[in-house]
């Protein structure tokens, strides 16, 4: 099986990837961990696009995979060899509001995340509307092709009977 799973932060993409890789026994990736150089000693450094492309090929050649993120532009061919892509479309309060408590919770070292600051919250705050506004659009255009295996997500309610099916 393959599973692909895009949506704003804080839509649920990780929480609902994570669901389905222990339900399924399935590996599950996140692409900030290859969009982004974990080990650099700032926030918000990318990783060189070669390797990006190349540890992006190697999770697509395995035999069962799910994959989740913000991406849509380096991401096709994931959209091609998904059996199924989930599109998180949640509501604005829901996604504002997971992204400040996770934010909260990392700066006091509660959770283990990304070394963000208050002023790269605000941007990713600022950057959740554009997304919504219009990245989703080109996402749809760019999922019509294989608009047969897309899943449109776009309540808590609709989350909730996905994951008990």
């Amino acid at each position: 099986m393959k599973v692909h799973i895009i949506g704003c932060s804080g839509s649920g993409k990780t929480y609902l990837a994570k669901l389905l890789s222990s339900k399924y026994n399935i590996p599950h990736f996140d692409l900030d961990d290859i969009q982004w150089d974990q080990n650099a000693e700032g926030y918000g450094i990318k990783m060189p696009v070669e390797k990006r492309n190349i540890l992006l090929q190697q999770i697509l050649l395995k035999q069962d995979w799910i994959i989740e993120g913000v991406y849509y532009e380096w991401v096709q061919q994931c959209f091609q060899d998904a059996d199924i892509i989930y599109v998180l479309d949640m509501p604005r309060y829901l996604y504002k509001s997971r992204i400040l408590k996770r934010s909260i919770k990392r700066l006091l070292g509660l959770e283990k995340g990304k070394k963000e600051t208050l002023n790269s919250i605000y941007h990713l705050l600022k950057w959740t509307d554009t997304f919504q506004k219009d990245n989703l659009k080109e996402i749809k255009r760019i999922l019509e092709k294989c608009k047969t295996k897309v899943v449109w997500i776009t309540s808590k309610k609709e989350l909730s009977k996905l994951i008990n099916e």
